[in-house]
C-alpha cells in the first residue's frame, strides 16, 4: 500500500515537472519562467554556498519558535477557555481580531515596534495562535462527558485526566490545527522576512533575486523554502506521534 502510495505520488510530481517544462518551452522567456533544469542547478548552486545553512537556520529557527510557542499558548488559552466561560468570552474578540486583521498589516505594525530580527517569530506566531485555540477548544467542548463522570466516580486527579481522557480526544484536533498551521506559519514568516528584510535570512535571499531579476534565484530559494516547511511539518509530525504513543496507554488507571 505505501509503494503504491509513493509511486502516485513519484508520478504527480513528474507530471508536475513536465507541465513546468512545457509551460516554460511556451513562454520561452527565462525572466519570466525558468526551466526545472536551471532551477536544480541554481539550487545546488545556493545549497553549496558558504552561506546557505546559517541562511536557512536563521529562518527556520524563527519560524519554527514562532509556531510552537503558538501551539502551547493556544492550547494553555483554549483549556482556560474550556474550564472558564467567561474567559472565553473575554478571549473571543482578540481571536477574532487576530484571525480578520491582514499578515501585511500585522507585519508592517510588528515592524514598526519590534524591528526586523524578530518579526518573522511575531508574524508566525499570530497566524498559528488563532488556529490552535480554535480547533484545541472545540476539542475540549467535545470531549466524551461520560469519561469525565466516570474518572470523577473514580476520584481521578486532573493529571489522569489530562493523560487519558483530554490528550487523546484532543488529539486529531491538535494534529489538524499543526498540518494547517505549519504551512501558513512558513507562509506568513517569510512574507513577513521579505518585508523586513533581517540580515542573514531566507526572505532577504528571496528580496535581492526580485531586485535583480534573478528568476532562477527566486525559484531556487521558494524550492529551499517548500522543502524547509515539509521537512519540518514531518519532523513534528513524528514527534508528536511519538509522544501520543508514549502516553496513549488504555484506560488503566481505572482498575488500578
Amino acid at each position: 500500500m505505501k509503494s503504491k502510495r509513493r509511486l502516485e505520488q513519484a508520478a504527480a510530481v513528474l507530471i508536475a515537472l513536465a507541465v513546468w517544462q512545457a509551460a516554460a518551452a511556451i513562454v520561452d522567456r527565462p525572466a519570466l519562467l525558468v526551466t526545472p533544469a536551471v532551477v536544480f542547478m541554481k539550487l545546488i548552486s545556493i545549497c553549496s554556498s558558504p552561506d546557505f545553512l546559517r541562511t536557512a537556520a536563521f529562518s527556520f529557527v524563527r519560524i519554527a519558535s514562532g509556531f510552537l510557542l503558538a501551539l502551547a499558548a493556544g492550547c494553555a488559552l483554549a483549556a482556560l477557555a474550556g474550564s472558564f466561560r467567561l474567559v472565553e468570552v473575554l478571549f473571543r474578540p482578540f481571536i477574532q481580531t487576530i484571525k480578520s486583521v491582514p499578515v501585511a498589516s500585522f507585519i508592517i505594525l510588528c515592524l514598526i515596534v519590534i524591528g526586523s530580527e524578530g518579526l518573522s517569530v511575531l508574524i508566525a506566531f499570530l497566524i498559528v495562535l488563532p488556529i490552535v485555540y480554535t480547533n484545541v477548544l472545540q476539542g475540549i467542548k467535545s470531549t466524551d462527558r461520560k469519561l469525565l463522570e466516570m474518572a470523577k466516580v473514580f476520584r481521578a486527579g486532573l493529571p489522569k485526566k489530562i493523560k487519558y481522557i483530554y490528550l487523546p480526544q484532543l488529539e486529531p484536533h491538535i494534529v489538524s490545527a499543526s498540518s494547517v498551521s505549519v504551512g501558513l506559519a512558513w507562509k506568513a514568516g517569510i512574507a513577513g522576512e521579505v518585508i523586513g528584510i533581517p540580515d542573514g535570512s531566507i526572505g532577504e535571499k528571496l528580496y535581492e533575486a526580485k531586485v535583480y531579476l534573478s528568476t532562477a534565484e527566486l525559484f531556487a530559494w521558494t524550492v529551499v523554502i517548500i522543502l524547509l516547511s515539509i521537512g519540518f511539518e514531518k519532523l513534528f509530525s513524528f514527534i508528536l506521534k511519538r509522544l501520543y504513543a508514549l502516553t496513549g496507554r488504555s484506560q488503566r488507571w481505572i482498575s488500578q
